[in-house]
């Protein structure tokens, strides 16, 4: 990965969907997927506090020790970020934390001045082999070329797909151009988003070669929660022919949206926590941009009213 001593599998398996924030599924059904992810050489997984995903990677790899797992808080203070550390280390049954990265999705340039007691922390923990590597996890083409020049930096995880969707304060030309910056310092990259938080299931198959033929990433984020979903993307990624029932198969579900249901306090939290600037306050309640919503689910927890679903 970059110039970095991590070996990682193209395909990076992405558990956010299969978490408490979008699908829910049962314990046992993803750690089925994820052993049967690592028996078809996926050795890269990716997850986050925020994603109530760790029981499952736990479940799943507490003994296998070659599994490369990256994960992010979205701490802003040395104790926030070191209780992160420790609920994180023991929640997924690991001695150390290969990649643990700043999830900043919104963030501004200033996010390393912003956050500088958790960055310190992770490189504390850096030199002392609680953690690997250092990250960013990022939507925004500011705090890439940021991270291009940071030295606490190792890895950046920025989101990338056809259209540019989900990038903020930038276009995906520019998204390019800072991503470049970052592999030529031999810093390491790996995509997210490459099918646009669903918007490219009509264009499936073109939405993931484009980012997967971006020579500057190492690997591809890919959300999966379902076994036919593992085995279309397994093929892709070795190059293998899928078959037009296997791809009919793999997109046979509904596009989810997020709806705005009941009372509102229009407290905005739900405006300030969407990555993707998708969702502004109204008169009366939110409204959802469906069109550039990345359906993350990050907005459901954040409604003290609980308003926020998706349908």
């Amino acid at each position: 990965m970059g110039k970095l001593d991590i070996r990682i599998s193209q395909l990076c398996f992405g558990t956010l969907p299969m978490g408490p924030l979008q699908a829910g599924i049962p314990l046992n059904e993803g750690v089925r997927i994820l052993h049967k992810a690592l028996e078809n050489g996926i050795n890269f997984y990716d997850t986050a506090e925020l994603y109530g995903t760790y029981p499952y990677l736990k479940n799943a790899f507490e003994k296998e020790k070659d599994v490369v797992i990256a994960t992010k808080s979205t701490a802003e203070t040395y104790p926030a970020m070191e209780k992160s550390l420790f609920d994180a280390l023991e929640a997924l049954g690991r001695e150390t934390i290969d990649i643990f990265h700043l999830h900043a999705a919104r963030a501004k340039r200033e996010v390393f001045q912003e956050r500088e007691g958790a960055l310190q922390c992770l490189l504390d923990y850096r030199d002392k082999g609680l953690i690997r590597t250092i990250g960013i996890s990022t939507h925004a083409v500011d705090v890439v070329q940021e991270a291009a020049v940071h030295d606490a930096i190792d890895i950046v995880f920025p989101i990338v797909n056809l259209d540019g969707l989900g990038i903020l304060r930038g276009t995906l030309s520019d998204m390019l151009k800072a991503v470049q910056a970052v592999h030529q310092t031999g810093k390491g990259l790996y995509a997210m988003k490459a099918l646009g938080g669903g918007h490219y299931l009509d264009r499936f198959l073109d939405a993931i070669e484009f980012v997967r033929n971006l020579r500057e990433m190492d690997s591809v984020a890919v959300g999966i929660v379902r076994e036919i979903e593992l085995d279309v993307h397994v093929s892709i990624f070795n190059e293998l022919p899928v078959s037009q029932e296997m791809l009919t198969q793999c997109l046979d579900r509904k596009k989810k949206k997020v709806v705005v249901l009941g009372y509102c306090r229009r407290c905005h939290r739900c405006v300030e926590t969407c990555p993707s600037g998708a969702i502004r306050m109204g008169e009366k309640k939110p409204e959802v941009d469906q069109h550039t919503c990345l359906t993350c689910g990050y907005c459901l927890p954040g409604c003290p009213e609980f308003n926020l679903r998706f349908a």
